[in-house]
C-alpha cells in the first residue's frame, strides 16, 4: 500500500503567501516553514541555554516545520480575513485541525501518532515558541520587501513588530536585539569570521 502524506507536504512550495500582497520577491508555504523551523529552533535554543529553560529545541523545530502543513487543503488565508471576527477565526481553526487529522490519515497507523502530535501539538510553551517565530519570520519578510522598495509591506511591518513586542518572550527579545539588526546589512556587510 502507498501513502501520500510526503507527497502531499511535497507540495506546500506550490501555496504562495501574502496573497493580497505584491511582492517583489514570492514566498510559498514551505519556504515560510523552514525559516519558522530555523527561528522557532535558536529561541528554544536561547530560552534554554540562557535563561535555563527545559524546552527541547528539536521538537519545537519539528512542531514549526509542520506548523503551516494544513495550508496544503486550505491555502493560505490572509491574516485580515483570518481574523476578522470570532467567528471566522474559529470556523478557520477548526478546518486547519480537519486539515492536520486528514494529514495524518495518510501515513501507515504506527506512523501517526507521532506526526499527530506535530501537527497538533497542545504543549503552551511549544506553541508560543513557533508562533513567536512565526510572527519574526513574517516581520522580516516585511523588512525585506521594505529594503527592496516594496511600500506595501509598511503596515504589515509596523503591526507584525507591535505584535512580536506584545509577545513578552525574554528568548524573543535577545534574539531581536542580538540578531535582528544583522538582517539590515548587505552581504558586504554582513563579513564573515576571521580566522
Amino acid at each position: 500500500m502507498s501513502y501520500s502524506f510526503f507527497a502531499y507536504i511535497a507540495r506546500m512550495k506550490y501555496i504562495g503567501r501574502w496573497g493580497l500582497m505584491r511582492s517583489t520577491v514570492q514566498e510559498n508555504v514551505q519556504e515560510h516553514s523552514h525559516m519558522v523551523a530555523i527561528l522557532a529552533h535558536a529561541l528554544a535554543v536561547i530560552r534554554r541555554d540562557k535563561f535555563n529553560g527545559t524546552v527541547d529545541p528539536g521538537h519545537v523545530a519539528a512542531v514549526a516545520l509542520y506548523h503551516d502543513a494544513p495550508e496544503i487543503f486550505t491555502g493560505d488565508l490572509p491574516t485580515p480575513v483570518k481574523y476578522a471576527n470570532p467567528a471566522i477565526r474559529d470556523a478557520y481553526k477548526a478546518v486547519e485541525e480537519n486539515a492536520a487529522h486528514r494529514l495524518a490519515a495518510m501515513l501507515p497507523q504506527e506512523m501517526r501518532p507521532a506526526f499527530s502530535s506535530l501537527l497538533s501539538e497542545t504543549d503552551p510553551e511549544v506553541l508560543a515558541l513557533v508562533k513567536a517565530a512565526d510572527k519574526l519570520s513574517a516581520y522580516l519578510k516585511c523588512q525585506e520587501e521594505l529594503t527592496a522598495g516594496n511600500p506595501e509591506f509598511r503596515s504589515a511591518a509596523q503591526q507584525t513588530l507591535e505584535a512580536l513586542q506584545d509577545c513578552q518572550l525574554p528568548e524573543l527579545d535577545y534574539f531581536m536585539e542580538t540578531f535582528l539588526p544583522s538582517f539590515q546589512l548587505t552581504l558586504d556587510e554582513l563579513g564573515g569570521p576571521t580566522p
